[in-house]
């Protein structure tokens, strides 16, 4: 009897893909294969129209996302790769697909994107755990705004997917909900039950869009995330305790925002506010 999991792309199974190549997930890589096709077939529907651009994705694995991606008429793939026992793997599917895969082995971290794809790329990953969030604050950290690239789709674990999208008031709202909104609309399109991996991880997890926004409240991204650091390194103080080594009183006074509120009840403007106000005295800034 046929293999149920065989793909439309002709390519073998994953989980034979696997087998052949002896990719035993590592846990210190952050590696969690996704093998169902039919999941990764709606990652890469929902990243959108892939057909006009290029599409980066951080750590493929043995490749089920890149099929995905590929199968549904991405221009091009760069998939950035560390671990060199996926290599072989990922070379089947660049052959698969003739001049349409360009395969990276390299810490993500250590890639200039600008370097490899042109200006308005997709961004499409399932990415690895452990390096996820640091990967997410250097893309909406860019020095350049609008970013090089022109949408984000990615995994991350449930926890950390509603940190991202949540609001001022929110239980989950905090530094990286405001570093996030500042720059990007984000919003979560579905959730994945640990099942769906192996190994399963043992939490949920979701897939996350984000787009940046094109007019921003000015600040520096130094500054701004200097002042959220502070503001909820710890949640339970006031703001005018949580500030006080970046101006206390003084600063929030400066901005009209009330000293005994927390941070979580301030929004991205008065965040950027804060962050002007700061920037203002640190060294090097400019003198009236």
């Amino acid at each position: 009897m046929a293999d149920p999991r065989l793909a439309l792309d002709g390519l073998p199974p994953l989980s034979a893909v696997i087998d052949a190549h002896g990719l035993r997930p590592k846990k210190a890589l952050g590696q969690n294969f996704l093998f169902d096709l039919n999941i990764t077939g709606k990652i890469a529907r929902l990243a959108g129209d892939l057909s006009g651009c290029d599409v980066v994705e951080v750590g493929p694995g043995p490749g089920g996302l890149t099929r995905a991606l590929l199968a549904s008429g991405a221009r091009r793939v760069v998939a950035i790769e560390r671990d060199p026992r996926c290599l072989p793997a990922l070379a089947q599917v660049a052959d698969h697909w003739p001049g349409r895969l360009e395969v990276i082995e390299a810490d993500a971290l250590t890639v200039d994107l600008s370097d490899h794809v042109e200006a308005g790329a997709r961004i499409v990953a399932n990415l690895p755990y452990n390096v996820g969030t640091e990967l997410l604050l250097r893309w909406v950290g860019s020095a350049h705004w609008p970013p090089h690239w022109g949408s984000l789709t990615l995994m991350f674990q449930r926890e950390v997917a509603e940190r991202i999208v949540a609001s001022p008031g929110d239980k989950a709202y905090g530094r990286l909900s405001v570093l996030c909104g500042w720059r990007c609309s984000g919003r979560i399109l579905f959730d994945l039950p640990p099942q769906a991996f192996t190994p399963p991880p043992k939490v949920t997890s979701s897939v996350v869009s984000l787009v940046p926004r094109q007019e921003i409240e000015p600040a520096q991204i130094g500054a701004l995330s200097a002042i959220t650091a502070a503001a909820f390194g710890q949640r339970r103080k006031m703001l005018r305790r949580s500030l006080a080594s970046l101006g206390g009183e003084a600063l929030l006074e400066r901005c009209g925002i009330d000293p005994t509120l927390r941070g979580e009840a301030l929004g991205v403007a008065e965040f950027c506010a804060l962050a002007r106000a700061y920037a203002e005295t640190m060294p090097g800034a400019p003198h009236a």
